[in-house]
């Protein structure tokens, strides 16, 4: 006899209980990743523009701020401090918007492998 029972949930009758587990397993991740993703609306998108807009000039600013102070704090007719730290402020800011959209991108990336 217990052999029959064994034999029942060997059998191939017992396939759409794992098809129901896995659709519920489907959902529920879908639930989850809906849930991650409530905090992502039109002005979360935007704060992460002006996030990654600020990556880039505030360096910038900074750069051109602090080689504009050389220039005149140096001897005239030199070197021009202003617009080199400008561009290594803006090269710098270019990096720090780069990592700050890999970042996100591989977020995204890891949220839609989990509801595979």
């Amino acid at each position: 006899m217990e052999d029959e029972s064994r034999k029942d949930y060997a059998s191939p009758d017992a396939q759409p209980e794992t098809v129901l587990a896995r659709k519920v397993g489907v959902r529920a991740s879908q639930k989850l990743r809906a849930k991650r993703l409530a905090r992502r609306n039109v002005w979360w998108g935007m704060g992460m523009m002006g996030m990654v807009g600020w990556s880039v000039a505030a360096p910038t600013l900074a750069g051109a701020l602090l080689g504009r102070w050389l220039d005149h704090s140096s001897q005239p007719g030199g070197r021009s401090w202003t617009l080199a730290l400008l561009a290594a402020g803006l090269a710098i800011g270019c990096m720090n918007a780069w990592r700050w959209v890999t970042k996100e991108n591989k977020t995204n990336k890891d949220i839609g492998e989990d509801e595979k």
